[in-house]
């Protein structure tokens, strides 16, 4: 959801314990898939997902060799012990002679002891997060010991992202009124409101990168992944993705089979479904995590939203009740900036929550001071941590870049407000809580300055080695079936499942997932297909 199309962090993916970590990863997730577009409910039995992503040629053409060529020029950069550099990528593949895109890489040198098994790239979804701050704040340096001793973790910010020619569309101020607007709609003037806001969000980006945005799809950063993978000297591609990170290695593998070394995607999404359809099931993913949250919340006497022994659907009808009474009444928030807590705050404050079960405590206290003392802070500090947010009022251009990928890479889910209407009964089935608010968030693509180029597909990648892919059972942002779906796809898939909670599962608690899946980075062993973790 990241552009308030759709609630956060695959696709997504930010900062309810401090967006290091498992937690960063799975918040910029979420970015990924409720944000996506795509025009229609069908899966992967509709004409266009039959086709399957084509591989390119093995031999690196005429016109890319000078960018194959490249030697990075490793410099310091303010962060102990790693080192950045710029490569760069054409910006149109097509058109090698229209300029050029320049992508931040930032390494940090393997450690030892033990033999260098070449780069390990990391990703953290969104699409939109930041790689090179995800290897800095957490990969570099919070993945096993064992792992970094042997690999140099590497990141790339894809393009139009953070360090890489970011996309940018708001300034603070603007920003922060286009996050309050009322997704919810209850008159034609509200629902006007909502596609100003829309307008106005896409009028901003394609002012700020006319050219950028019409080559900021995943196909791109991915082909752009192996121009980094030649320049740092190594002949395959070693990579985990996460949310999101999952779509983009996915697609390398398949523009790129035989250079797949070993690949980890982890928290995954399905390439032939549409974006509504992307949408509906992430809505249902997020309903699904918040029966866990209602469930275990009863259990403590600080849940403001039942009583111990309260089923899930009246923790649910009391947190629907809270929502509008927010959307009626918004809460003072102590906020600097004057801000109140909304109804569409509020509602992307619980979501973010719903990514990592270790901030459920947090989420019950910001609910109890927001139900019973009027006091909205807390659930005003959970959603700017899903919107990256700082104190001072600035944005990272997460939502800017989500936005300007998935309404590239996908035709959009509605086109006009009388097809959210109609799509609202299935998208409150899926979720009563969220469905109204992520039913509305997903229209966004539809104002989109750039016409989409992607199209669903599915991604076969035949001769890639084995590519491991991780599902969580309860997993809000990328639901279990998507990984299903795409180790299905993959000659080589063999799917690793984790029954837990929370978005994505390596480096999350689970002793056997990661055993597993450094098992295979480090000696290259790939699990049987199937197997399952708790």
């Amino acid at each position: 959801m990241h552009t308030r199309r759709t609630h956060r962090r695959s696709r997504t993916v930010f900062s309810v314990r401090s967006r290091t970590g498992a937690t960063f990863l799975a918040l910029a997730a979420l970015v990924v898939s409720a944000c996506s577009s795509g025009s229609s409910t069908s899966s992967a039995s509709s004409p266009a997902a039959q086709a399957a992503l084509a591989a390119l040629p093995e031999t690196t053409s005429s016109a890319l060799a000078r960018y194959y060529g490249q030697k990075p020029g490793w410099h310091s950069c303010g962060v102990p012990g790693f080192e950045c550099a710029t490569v760069r990528a054409p910006l149109d593949y097509a058109r090698t002679d229209a300029g050029d895109v320049r992508l931040a890489v930032a390494r940090k040198k393997a450690t030892g002891p033990g033999k260098r098994l070449g780069s390990l790239l990391v990703n953290p979804g969104g699409p939109g997060g930041s790689a090179v701050g995800y290897l800095q704040t957490y990969a570099g340096i919070g993945y096993p010991q064992e792992v970094r001793a042997r690999y140099d973790m590497v990141a790339v910010d894809p393009r139009g992202v953070a360090r890489s020619e970011p996309v940018e569309c708001l300034d603070g101020p603007a920003m922060d009124v286009y996050t309050q607007t009322d997704v919810t709609p209850d008159d034609r003037t509200e629902v006007d409101g909502l596609v100003k806001a829309y307008q106005g969000f896409a009028e901003g980006c394609g002012a700020d990168a006319p050219e950028l945005l019409r080559h900021v799809s995943t196909v791109e950063a991915a082909r752009d992944m192996d121009i980094v993978r030649a320049a740092l000297g190594d002949q395959k591609l070693t990579y985990v993705g996460a949310s999101y990170g999952t779509l983009l290695g996915a697609t390398y593998a398949g523009l790129f089979p035989k250079r797949v070394g070993r690949l980890v995607l982890d928290g995954a999404m399905d390439p032939t479904l549409p974006a509504r359809r992307l949408n509906l099931d992430q809505t249902a993913g997020f309903d699904t995590a918040f029966k866990a949250f209602a469930t275990d919340c009863v259990r403590h006497k600080d849940c403001s939203l039942g009583g111990r022994g309260a089923k899930p659907a009246q923790v649910g009808r009391n947190l629907k009740a809270f929502f509008d009474r927010v959307d009626a009444n918004p809460l003072p928030a102590g906020d600097a900036a004057g801000r109140r807590l909304t109804e569409s705050l509020a509602t992307t404050g619980v979501i973010a929550a719903m990514y990592d079960e270790a901030a459920w405590p947090q989420l019950r206290e910001a609910l109890t001071a927001a139900m019973k003392e009027n006091d909205g802070a807390g659930l005003l500090v959970l959603s700017d941590g899903y919107y990256e947010r700082d104190a001072d009022g600035r944005y990272s251009n997460l939502m800017y870049a989500n936005a300007a990928v998935n309404c590239l890479d996908l035709p959009p889910s509605f086109d006009t407000p009388d097809d959210v209407r109609k799509s609202l009964p299935a998208f409150e089935k899926a979720s009563p809580v969220f469905g109204e608010s992520l039913g509305w968030a997903a229209l966004n693509c539809a104002y989109w300055p750039v016409g989409p180029t992607g199209e669903p597909r599915r991604i076969e990648a035949k001769g890639a080695a084995p590519i491991v892919v991780v599902g969580t059972t309860r997993d809000p942002a990328t639901p279990y079936h998507w990984a299903r779906g795409l180790s299905s796809q993959l000659s080589s898939g063999r799917l690793l499942t984790y029954d837990g909670d929370g978005h994505t599962a390596y480096g999350r608690g689970s002793a056997c997932i990661d055993r597993t899946i450094n098992e295979y980075l480090l000696r290259g062993t790939a699990p049987a297909d199937g197997k399952r973790c708790s």
